[in-house]
This record gives C-alpha cells, sequence and structure tokens, in this order.
C-alpha cells in the first residue's frame, strides 16, 4: 500500500538516499540539479521544511508499505489559493502507476484539506511521460512554457472544492 506523507525532518536521510539513486534518471526528463545540492542537503532540507512552516509549500513524499520513497510531490510557491505542482518517481517505480497515484493524491489534499484552488504545472516536451500524466490527473494544457531552458507545456487543473476566505499565508486556512 502507498502512502502520501506530509514531509517531516525524520525524511532527510531517505530522501537524500531517493535523489541520489535517481540523479541520473531524473537528469533524463529535467535539469540535474547539480553537486552542490547534494553537498548542501542539509540546509536545504531545513529551507524547505521552514517554507512548510510558514504555509508557502506543502511537501510530501510517497512511501512504499516498508517506507521506502517512491516519489516526491509538492506543492510550492503557494499565493491566493493557487499552488505550482513539483514531483518525481524512482525510476524504480515507473511505468507502474505510482505517479498516478502519487499525483492524484496530491491534487485530492491541495482540494480537501489545504483548500487550494488552482494548481499549475510544467512539463518539457522531452518529457512526454509527464505530459501524460498531468492530463490523466485532469490538467489542461493551457500554453507553452520554458523548463529548466527547455521548451515545454503550462498546465493547469482547477480544484472543485474552493474554500471562501481563503488565506495565502496558510495553507487550507480561512480568514
Amino acid at each position: 500500500m502507498l502512502e502520501l506523507q506530509r514531509l517531516r525532518p525524520d525524511h532527510e536521510p531517505a530522501l537524500l538516499d531517493f535523489e541520489r539513486a535517481n540523479r541520473a534518471y531524473f537528469a533524463e526528463s529535467i535539469n540535474d540539479r547539480g553537486d552542490d545540492f547534494f553537498v548542501e542537503f542539509a540546509h536545504r532540507y531545513r529551507v524547505l521544511l521552514a517554507d512548510q512552516e510558514r504555509g508557502i509549500g506543502v511537501f510530501h513524499v510517497l512511501v512504499d508499505e516498508d517506507g521506502a520513497i517512491l516519489g516526491r510531490f509538492n506543492l510550492y510557491d503557494i499565493v491566493d489559493g493557487t499552488a505550482e505542482v513539483g514531483y518525481r518517481v524512482a525510476q524504480r517505480a515507473a511505468g507502474r502507476g505510482v505517479a498516478t497515484s502519487g499525483l492524484r493524491g496530491l491534487c485530492r489534499l491541495a482540494d480537501e484539506e489545504y483548500g487550494l484552488r488552482t494548481l499549475r504545472a510544467t512539463a518539457s516536451n522531452e518529457n512526454v511521460a509527464s505530459q501524460r500524466l498531468l492530463a490523466r490527473a485532469g490538467f489542461a494544457a493551457i500554453g507553452p512554457a520554458e523548463v529548466g531552458g527547455r521548451q515545454g507545456v503550462r498546465y493547469e487543473l482547477l480544484l472543485a472544492n474552493p474554500r471562501p476566505g481563503w488565506d495565502s499565508s496558510i495553507p487550507g486556512a480561512t480568514t
């Protein structure tokens, strides 16, 4: 059974292992994060958790029944009920519906738990799998985009249950 868990301090070692193990695989379709990402991972992780605490992002890991991280599913740049979506799935889990499950779960949380109204994402033209995933999850292509220096497509998903009185400083909070 897969579980989408909100990022916690104790996820750090497993998340670093996930990123290292899949670095070359991720670089095939998105820009490599570079060596500094790994050298500065502990600091970056603390910043990520602080951003989550401040309400400008909500970050998740998708774990299997053994607790191994199979993917990351994130909401970031949260402003006025809108968030950017980012995700990545381990190579060993690719093609098994893991990304679809994780993204649909993230969209459900964005709607039901965090009270977001709109989700946006981009995918490079080379990343056809990501484009298909976004379409399966209900995102509509809304125009061209640049993704890490590559040409791509911008997507948007309007959520079904926006909450009145949205306060952009805290995901899910109302005024």
